[in-house]
Formats: C-alpha cells, structure tokens, sequence
C-alpha cells in the first residue's frame, strides 16, 4: 500500500515488485496474490491495460488511517475511547495539535 500512496499513477504488479525493498527476493505471484487480495478487499482498484491489471489505492491514506482507528476505537467502553484520546493527543506535535483544533472551528 505505501507504494501505491506513494505513486502518482497506477501500477502494475512487475512495477510494484521492482520497487519492492523487502532484502530478499519476491515472485512475481506472490506480489500478484497480494494485490488480487487487496483489490478483494476494496483496498485497492484496478484497471486492465492491455494484458496487465494496473492497481491503484482506493482511499487516500490519510482515509485508511482514520478509518482503522475509528474501527480500533468503535467497540470500546466510552470512557476507555476517552483516555485513549487523551493518550493519542498527548503524543501530537503542537502544530498538529493546533491543525486538528483549527479543523473544528
């Protein structure tokens, strides 16, 4: 995913494997399986040019991360989600602090 988020187009799967830098070596199926199951998931979208499916993020980033920390937080007593928050608050910048208060206003 953060290969995808990083690319301004789509990507076929020889790509995302050529810019893959796990240290070792990865098959092209292996890389394939993992993007069809990405795409199976609405995680990713994918278009076929020519004879090659090309995939791109569905969401942007900044959407996935909201999203799992909302699901992280759903089911959660209120006061547990409250100091988590807190917590999750504590640990921003003072310009993210002032970002994320100014988005309120």
């Amino acid at each position: 995913m953060e290969l995808l988020w990083a690319s301004s187009s789509s990507q076929s799967v020889a790509e995302v494997q050529d810019r893959l830098d796990t240290g070792r070596d990865l098959a092209y199926t292996t890389v394939m399986t993992v993007l069809d199951r990405l795409a199976k998931k609405h995680l990713v979208t994918r278009e076929r040019v020519d004879r090659a499916w090309r995939y791109l993020p569905a969401d942007p980033q900044h959407t996935v991360v909201a999203r799992d920390m909302a699901e992280a937080l759903a089911n959660v007593p209120s006061e547990v989600r409250l100091r988590a928050m807190e917590e999750f608050s504590a640990s921003l910048s003072d310009a993210e602090r002032a970002a994320l208060c100014q988005s309120f206003v």
